[in-house]
C-alpha cells in the first residue's frame, strides 16, 4: 500500500462560535468537546492509521505559533510542516498550494494525499480508519474521492452530494430547504458534504490544469518563490495575492469526471454552530449542556458555558448563554446560526471583540488585559522559560513593569538588569527595550501602560527571534 500524506486545513475563524471563537483564536484551536483542541483531535485521529506520513498543516500567518505549540504539545510527530498563507484565498488555493509543496518535496505524482479540515468532530475512529484506507485504494486507481457522511436527519445546515452509479458524484447541492432535505433522506443516495478528500498528487494536478489552471499556476509559483523558516514554509505573498479566490468544490469537484463519493458513518459533525455543538455533547436529565461554573434552576434544553465567572440561570428553555471575560452571548439555541450577524457587526465597527480575547497568545507566552481606560491600560504578561519578546520601542506610551513571579532580564535603553519578585522598572516612550525570561519557571509581571495611544500597532521591532516584522 502507498503511504498517505495528510494535509490539514487549519485556517478560518469559526464566526458562528463567537464569543469563544475569535479571528486570532479560532475554533480549531479551542477545546470544545474534550481536553484537546479540535486541531489536536484531528492529529491524534490520523496517528495510528497505517502508512500515514507526518502532516502538512495549512494555517494563516497569524496562527502559526499557537498551531506549532499545540502540535508539539502532543509529542506524536517528530517531523511535520506548517504552511503559511499570507492571505486567505479559500480552499482551492490552500489545497493546491499544499499539494504543490508535497510534490516539490517528494517528487512523485503517485503520492496519495488525504485532505482534512482541522475543525471537525469524528467520534468513530475505527470507521474513519476503514474509510481512509478505502479512499486511498480508490485514489490509487485515479479517483478523486470525497467523503460523504450518511445523513441521520434532514439537515439544512450542510451541503449535500448526490451519488450515481459506481459511486460517481452526480452533483453538489448547497444547503437545502427542510422539505428538500427530507426528500434527500427518503431517496437514500444523498450524503452530507464533509469537505474531506483523497487523491493522488498527479491526478489532482492534471484535473486542476484542466479546470482551474489559474489557481494551479499561481500556487505553483507561490511554492517556487516561497521560503522555509524551520517548521514553517511561507507561500510567496506576491504570487498568492494574484491567485483567484474559490472553493475546491466550485473550482474542481463540480467539474471533474473523476470525482467519486465514499459514503461513511463516522459520527461526524462540522461543529459549525452552538446548536451543532450542543447536539453532540452529553446532556443532563433536563436536556441541558453546562460547561464551567454554572448553576441552573428550572432550566431545560439549554446550553450554558461559563469561562471566567459563575453563571446562574433560572427558568430558561431552549436558550444559549456563553460567557467570556469580555463578552456574553444570549440567544435562542435554535438561532445560533445568526451569531455570525453579530460578528459581522463587530467587524464593521472595528471592535476588538471580533478579533481578540482578553488573553492573547504570543510565541513567547501570553498577555491578559486586566483593565483598559482612556490613557492607561493594565496587563498581566506571562513569559515562558527561555523565551523573550522582541527588541522594540513605542512612540506613544510609557510602561511600568512589576515582577510578580520568576526572574526577568530586562534591556532598557543602554541598561541590562535582572529583576526578581516584587521589583520594578520604568520604560520611557522612545526607549529601546526587551523582556526575557532566563529562568526555569514562567515569568509573570504586571505591566501598566500610560500614554496618548495604547494600540498594539505602536510597536517598532528592531530584532525578533520569531521572525515577526510587525
Amino acid at each position: 500500500m502507498h503511504t498517505i500524506q495528510p494535509i490539514i486545513l487549519a485556517g478560518g475563524t469559526g464566526s458562528r462560535l463567537w464569543p469563544l471563537s475569535r479571528e486570532m483564536y479560532p475554533k480549531q484551536l479551542l477545546c470544545l468537546t474534550g481536553n484537546n483542541s479540535l486541531l489536536q483531535a484531528t492529529l491524534e485521529r490520523i496517528r495510528a492509521i497505517p502508512g500515514m506520513l507526518p502532516p502538512v498543516i495549512v494555517v494563516g500567518e497569524e496562527h502559526r505559533f499557537i498551531t506549532r505549540s499545540q502540535t508539539e504539545e502532543l509529542e506524536i510527530f517528530e517531523d511535520y510542516t506548517i504552511l503559511l498563507e499570507p492571505v486567505g484565498r479559500n480552499t482551492a488555493p490552500a489545497i493546491s498550494g499544499a499539494v504543490e509543496f508535497v510534490r516539490s518535496i517528494q517528487e512523485r505524482d503517485d503520492q496519495i494525499v488525504l485532505v482534512l479540515p482541522a475543525d471537525h468532530l469524528i467520534r468513530e475512529a475505527e470507521a474513519f480508519e476503514i474509510a481512509v484506507l478505502e479512499a486511498a485504494r480508490r485514489a490509487e486507481n485515479g479517483a478523486i474521492v470525497t467523503f460523504g457522511i450518511e445523513p441521520n436527519r434532514p439537515e439544512t445546515g450542510y451541503g449535500y452530494i448526490e451519488r450515481g452509479d459506481g459511486d460517481k458524484v452526480l452533483s453538489f447541492i448547497e444547503k437545502p430547504a427542510l422539505e428538500t432535505a427530507r426528500q434527500y433522506m427518503a431517496e437514500g443516495n444523498y450524503y452530507w458534504n464533509s469537505g474531506m478528500f483523497a487523491f493522488a498528487c498527479g491526478t489532482f494536478n492534471q484535473e486542476m490544469k484542466r479546470h482551474a489552471p489559474g489557481i494551479l499556476s499561481c500556487m505553483a509559483q507561490a511554492v517556487a518563490d516561497g521560503s522555509r523558516d524551520g517548521r514553517f514554509f511561507r507561500f510567496s505573498s506576491d504570487s498568492m495575492e494574484k491567485c483567484p479566490e474559490n472553493s475546491i468544490d466550485y473550482s474542481l469537484m463540480e467539474k471533474t469526471d473523476r470525482a467519486v463519493v465514499l459514503g461513511a458513518n463516522l459520527g461526524w459533525s462540522d461543529i459549525g454552530s452552538w446548536q451543532a455543538l450542543y447536539d453532540v455533547l452529553e446532556k443532563d436529565a433536563d436536556g441541558n449542556v453546562t460547561q464551567g461554573d454554572v448553576l441552573l434552576e428550572d432550566t431545560r434544553n439549554s446550553f450554558v458555558r461559563a469561562e471566567d465567572m459563575m453563571v446562574a440561570a433560572v427558568g430558561l428553555e431552549d436558550t444559549l448563554v456563553v460567557e467570556t471575560s469580555d463578552a456574553i452571548l444570549v440567544a435562542p439555541l435554535s438561532r445560533s446560526q445568526d451569531v455570525k450577524k453579530i460578528v459581522h457587526t463587530l467587524k464593521q465597527e472595528n471592535r476588538e471583540e471580533f478579533k481578540l480575547h482578553r488573553t492573547v497568545y504570543r510565541p513567547w507566552g501570553n498577555y491578559s488585559v486586566l483593565s483598559i481606560e482612556p490613557r492607561y491600560q493594565i496587563k498581566r504578561i506571562t513569559v515562558n522559560p527561555g523565551e523573550k519578546l522582541s527588541l522594540q520601542m513605542h512612540h506613544h506610551r510609557h510602561e511600568h513593569w512589576v515582577v510578580v513571579k520568576g526572574t526577568a532580564r530586562i534591556t532598557n535603553g543602554e541598561m541590562d538588569t535582572l529583576l526578581h519578585e516584587d521589583q520594578s522598572t520604568y520604560i520611557p516612550a522612545g526607549n529601546m527595550h526587551r523582556l526575557e525570561n532566563p529562568g526555569v519557571i514562567p515569568l509573570v509581571l504586571i505591566e501598566v501602560q500610560i500614554g496618548s495611544y495604547l494600540g498594539e500597532d505602536d510597536i517598532v521591532r528592531y530584532e525578533d527571534v520569531y521572525g515577526r516584522n510587525k
